[in-house]
């Protein structure tokens, strides 16, 4: 049987999601032989055909094997995933993000773009000499909305590492506004922020990943990567992920602190 289904969004992935159904109906097939026939499990179908997530490239791609539609359902993966103003690969995710209602984020390196500031994500974006680097930002900023919106604002837990509040992204300025951005979504109620001390080795995790959690409908991790990310839905993946962000968890200081060590780290930049 099929999960529950989400809220569906209005977007890329519920329209891909509505193709994807009328041509499993249309085959005559239950979503369990669908599932088999494309080498998927029948939970990324599942959440597929709800519009939980974009379908990723090698979905598209088994879809045009099984239906013998060449390119076809790629191609429209493709320019479905490019009207939301994010890399291809990245839109799965924003659409995602929309949808959750709480993300639990841990970040070894850099603050995540939900909670960059204007200058900060610059310089973050600019190090990879884009061509687009104003739309790249302004596209960023934009998925913060989910944060402050005024229905069903998403809930943020966010666990660092103490180094990325000391490592300065671009100048004194720059850093002051991110670590009292940082600061006060410590202090928002229905926010969590913790930092995993300097002291403290992190072995459960050295990459950036997140998960995601919805009014319906199972859980989902995010993970980072280069040249890109990538989203897990299988059931496995997600209670492997979600095990190491409370491993994670559990070594940082209590959210309590997180102010303080932050006022800290604040003085450095006032003399």
């Amino acid at each position: 049987m099929s999960e529950g289904n989400p809220v569906r969004p209005k977007g890329a992935a519920a329209y891909f999601g509505d193709e994807v159904r009328a041509l499993r109906e249309s085959l005559a097939m239950s979503q369990e032989r669908f599932a088999d026939e494309l080498h998927f499990g029948q939970s990324q179908v599942s959440k597929v055909e709800n519009g939980t997530v974009l379908a990723s490239e090698a979905f598209a791609r088994a879809i045009d094997v099984l239906a013998g539609t060449p390119g076809v359902y790629l191609r429209l993966r493709t320019k479905l995933a490019k009207r939301s103003g994010h890399p291809d690969w990245f839109a799965p995710y924003v659409v995602l993000e929309q949808q959750a209602t709480m993300i639990r984020m841990f970040n070894p390196l850099l603050l995540p773009g939900l909670v960059q500031t204007r200058a900060y994500a610059s310089e973050v974006l600019r190090g990879g000499r884009p061509v687009d680097l104003e739309a790249l930002v302004a596209a960023r900023l934009e998925r913060q909305a989910i944060l402050t919106r005024e229905e069903w604002p998403v809930r943020l837990w966010l666990v660092i590492n103490e180094a990325v509040l000391r490592a300065q992204v671009g100048d004194a300025e720059t850093m002051r506004e991110q670590l009292l951005r940082v600061r006060d979504l410590a202090e928002t109620p229905r926010h969590r922020v913790q930092v995993v001390p300097a002291g403290r080795l992190n072995t459960v995790a050295a990459s950036s990943f997140g998960l995601l959690s919805f009014r319906e409908g199972s859980d989902v991790a995010h993970v980072d990567g280069f040249p890109r990310g990538y989203v897990l839905a299988e059931s496995n993946d997600v209670e492997v992920a979600s095990d190491a962000y409370d491993l994670i968890r559990a070594l940082a200081l209590p959210p309590g602190d997180t102010a303080e060590l932050i006022d800290q780290i604040l003085k450095g930049y006032d003399q």
